[in-house]
């Protein structure tokens, strides 16, 4: 497959004081014609982060409808498991509800952080995501005794899968997290069944982190997009039979760093949608999306 980059879309420039910088792990709703939704995670001065959204009309040169005047979710208070900050990961409809399945940040001191998984259910009356609990809904375990982070779930028959990633390690520095993708089941997208299932693992020692998988089934083939890094992130793919066994065929994710510009040194966290019988790609580029996201459309497919 190839992408097409159509360019940058938005990078936060100070819009509020919690979105004073970022805007990554995009997700994207359809409003009308072309006008979406993309919520994304945005930074405020302390690197603190909340999430935020906007409205796009996805074709260039992206005119902007809005931005949001205060959180679609932020941080705990002190002491929950995500006082340091909040992460989107992926938006998923469980039966007549939305799901948002998002990151709490807990800053450390015999390690950077320490992640753990949250649930905030949109509320049709109050047009508004409010948080399932103040404690996680997924958190260490005996099986996943580190960090983890980032899901994507998706309804797969009467099936709710779920990819995330997990710690197999852990130190002082960033590179000595051995960050995987691991898989979890549940019947109704709350309790989760994990049994440290490693879907997707490195393939060399040089690579230390996996992250935000993205996940669609195709004509029976399980089809993941994700992020992968050694030195700097770059977008993986792979793909499966059975969403548990994972191939990596890198080589055919299509898309990679630009010359110069924004998302010249990285690219990382993909979204995938399709509109109007294209498939398009929000992405971010340099330093975790501190350079904004941007949009690729696919011009050639497996």
């Amino acid at each position: 497959m190839r992408w097409k980059k159509l360019g940058r879309v938005f990078v936060p420039d100070n819009h509020h004081p919690w979105m004073q910088t970022h805007a990554a792990n995009t997700v994207a709703e359809p409003l009308r014609d072309d006008l979406f939704r993309v919520y994304f995670s945005c930074r405020d001065a302390k690197n603190q982060s909340s999430i935020g959204s906007m409205d796009v009309n996805i074709n260039p040169p992206f005119e902007i409808a809005g931005i949001s005047d205060k959180p679609v979710l932020a941080r705990g208070e002190a002491g929950l498991f995500d006082d340091s900050g909040v992460s989107l990961s992926c938006i998923t409809q469980v039966n007549e509800k939305k799901f948002m399945y998002y990151l709490g940040w807990n800053l450390g001191v015999t390690v950077p952080w320490r992640n753990s998984i949250g649930l905030a259910v949109y509320n049709e009356q109050s047009a508004e995501y409010e948080k399932y609990g103040k404690a996680p809904l997924l958190d260490r375990n005996e099986v996943d005794p580190y960090s983890i982070s980032y899901p994507f779930v998706m309804k797969d028959g009467s099936v709710y899968r779920m990819w995330y990633g997990s710690n197999l390690s852990w130190g002082k520095e960033q590179k000595d997290m051995a960050h995987v993708i691991k898989y979890a089941e549940s019947i109704d997208g709350i309790s989760w069944k994990r049994e440290g299932k490693i879907a997707l693992d490195f393939k060399n020692d040089q690579e230390y982190a996996m992250s935000r998988p993205f996940v669609i089934k195709e004509s029976g083939v399980y089809k993941m997009w994700y992020s992968y890094r050694g030195e700097a992130y770059r977008i993986g793919y792979a793909e499966s039979s059975d969403g548990l066994q994972w191939s990596r065929k890198d080589e055919l994710a299509g898309i990679d760093v630009s010359s110069e510009g924004w998302d010249s040194e990285t690219v990382e966290y993909p979204f995938i949608f399709d509109h109007k019988g294209r498939r398009y790609m929000l992405y971010n580029g340099n330093a975790y999306g501190k350079t904004g996201f941007g949009l690729a459309v696919l011009e050639q497919n497996l």
